[in-house]
């Protein structure tokens, strides 16, 4: 679990079980944050629980959470951008 250290901005508590993990899981209800713990860019908006890219990911390309295939992008997504169904099948 990642949260911000001393001396960062705050950012949004998240989970990245894998070094090949694309995404990361948000484990807070600061949606308003626009920073993950650690100062990537995160969306503002996304909800407790749903994926956030860590990367860009290219239209096609595998979405990694917890070291596993758990779907393809549909169409490119950008580092910080919600990852779900609209953008991931």
């Amino acid at each position: 679990m990642m949260a911000a250290a001393p001396g960062q901005p705050a950012g949004r508590r998240h989970i990245v079980v894998d070094g090949a993990d694309n995404v990361a899981t948000l484990l807070d209800t600061e949606e308003g944050l626009a920073l993950l713990a650690g100062g990537a860019p995160c969306a503002a908006g996304i909800p407790f629980g749903h994926k956030v890219a860590l990367r860009p990911i290219g239209a096609g390309e595998a979405v990694i959470k917890y070291g596993v295939t758990i779907g393809r992008a549909i169409r490119p997504i950008a580092a910080g951008e919600h990852v779900h169904v609209h953008n991931c099948s």
